[in-house]
């Protein structure tokens, strides 16, 4: 027998290097390759406790207590049932049984008690700061005592902020994890890891804990995962449409057409999760007047440029929140919409007067901002619309393009930036603590807004909040209350597509979770 085996193997590398030198079939039938979304690019590092920006690979590396569905469900992932008080002040959570991480060490209920706590300190540390203390009831049982009630807390545990890492390695590596080496217990082993270019993942054979929302409940059918990064969507097209890659992870509007006249490539849409907006830097001139904000904010015409850029599909932003969250149902009086007259009005009133060339001056000194944005087609195009719009009224806005990698670096320095082209990819409420409280500003209060009746309201939503009704009441005010202050101009709200080579995968049937991430990735077939 182990004689006809071995024969058996001997031909069949013979087989395989025919079809090497003939060129006749793909050597590794499990590799695939994927161009994540450009809004991700440029991410340091791969350590979800201190992380800020992360992409899709976090989730394949780590795996999380809890994960959501499209309808924004909740599934055990790493944990298998959990219970909250009536009262909101504890939360009990079964884990689960059996899971190790990559590097041997078990899962239970002591990782939790060593993870929790990690995150004080952090800029991710909102995620966690109701958790007064973790019991150990037994060694798959955790209860969280809270500080106060938390209604959002699951959803905050479904976030890639929230993958849970391996604590040897973690404390091995130190300021290291997540950049030489990043363990966690997901269904992908990170292989190599280079900044603004690409990261391999190398399939964990020993996974069988995925969650409900994945048919394959073992090892991914996908063995080698390249994540690669391409700022500029012509390229990652061209990439897709000869073959150098098998799926791209988000589709620009403006490439819909072309992607979809392609017979080989499939293009799905899904709900939108995203919003594009341009931040006011309040702390800084002529933006110190709300006046000269408001007016800004009045002169991006949202319709136009979803009509000239995203060939109208999508939706309008009209203020910062995904229109899908009840929290973005406030009265339409705060909303903002384009108003060019009203908006020359203000300038006026500001002293801000029209001159030479069509630019606004002021004792002077001409009407000229420093508007930012980062390198990808998409930014690049919406920047140079709003640039136009704003010289409509006056406003002569100067286009900076700053590299993916170093920008929130950049406004962390508080004062080189004024206005910039922005996008975030979220769906709760709290997305607002995070971009406009005082106790972040630079980065990721972008806006750099400190101000008393804010961080009050901000506290009463983020703390003051028992039910989950009554939370979306306290950021409905919190939410009326920024935009009346004009920190930002909305933009545009671009639906989820993604497209992939129908020559090379086979999708599930259903896409679950709210984009394509871990719970689809698992079901994904390499043809």
């Amino acid at each position: 027998m182990n004689r006809l085996n071995h024969s058996v193997k001997v031909v069949l590398l013979a087989l395989a290097g025919v079809c090497v030198v003939a060129g006749s079939a793909p050597v590794f039938a499990q590799d695939a390759t994927f161009v994540i979304n450009a809004r991700e690019n440029g991410f340091p590092t791969y350590n979800p406790l201190k992380g800020t920006k992360l992409n899709v690979a976090n989730n394949l590396i780590f795996d999380r207590l809890v994960v959501q569905d499209a309808d924004h469900s909740f599934h055990g992932q790493l944990a298998t049932s959990w219970e909250s008080a009536p009262d909101g002040m504890s939360w009990t959570f079964k884990l689960r049984k059996g899971v190790k991480f990559h590097d041997g060490e078990p899962f239970n209920a002591k990782v939790i008690e060593w993870w929790l706590p990690k995150f004080k300190g952090t800029e991710n540390a909102y995620m966690t700061e109701s958790i007064d203390k973790i019991v150990i009831i037994d060694d798959y049982t955790v209860k969280l005592v809270m500080k106060n009630p938390d209604p959002a807390l699951l959803f905050n545990l479904a976030t890639s902020f929230m993958g849970v890492p391996s604590p040897k390695s973690y404390e091995a590596l130190g300021d290291k994890f997540g950049v030489a080496a990043a363990v966690g217990s997901g269904p992908f082993k990170l292989e190599s890891f280079t900044v603004g270019q690409q990261t391999k993942l190398v399939r964990n054979e020993d996974y069988r804990w995925a969650s409900d929302l994945s048919k394959n409940q073992g090892p991914a059918k996908i063995k080698n995962l390249t994540l690669r990064e391409i700022s500029e969507d012509s390229t990652a097209f061209l990439e897709l449409k000869t073959g150098g890659v098998d799926a791209l992870l988000s589709v620009p509007t403006d490439f819909l057409p072309k992607l979809q006249a392609e017979k080989s490539i499939k293009v799905v849409m899904l709900p939108g999760t995203e919003v594009f907006y341009m931040p006011i830097n309040t702390s800084v001139e002529p933006f110190t007047d709300i006046k000269v904000r408001e007016a800004v904010a009045l002169a991006v015409n949202q319709k136009e440029i979803m009509s000239s850029l995203f060939g109208g599909t999508g939706a309008v932003a009209n203020n910062f929140l995904v229109s899908s969250l009840q929290e973005s149902k406030i009265n339409p009086k705060f909303n903002i919409s384009y108003n060019p007259d009203r908006s020359k009005k203000l300038l006026d009133e500001a002293g801000w007067l029209m001159g030479a060339g069509g630019v606004r001056a002021k004792g002077g000194v001409p009407l000229t901002v420093k508007l930012w944005t980062q390198n990808g087609t998409q930014f690049k195009r919406v920047t140079e619309v709003i640039q136009a719009q704003l010289k409509a009224v006056g406003v002569n806005a100067e286009i900076t393009v700053q590299d993916a990698a170093s920008i929130n670096a950049m406004y962390k320095k508080k004062t080189d930036h004024q206005l910039a082209v922005r996008s975030y990819d979220y769906v709760n409420a709290d997305i607002l603590d995070w971009f406009f409280s005082g106790t972040r500003l630079g980065y990721p209060n972008i806006s750099m807004w400190n101000d008393p009746k804010g961080e009050a309201l901000n506290a009463k939503a983020m703390k003051g909040s028992k039910t989950w009704d009554e939370r979306v009441s306290n950021f409905k005010a919190y939410h009326e209350y920024i935009m009346s202050q004009f920190l930002f101009a909305p933009i545009y709200q671009p639906t989820q597509s993604f497209a992939y080579s129908t020559t090379r995968l086979k999708m599930p049937d259903n896409i679950r979770g709210i984009k394509l991430a871990t719970q689809s990735i698992m079901d994904i077939e390499v043809k």
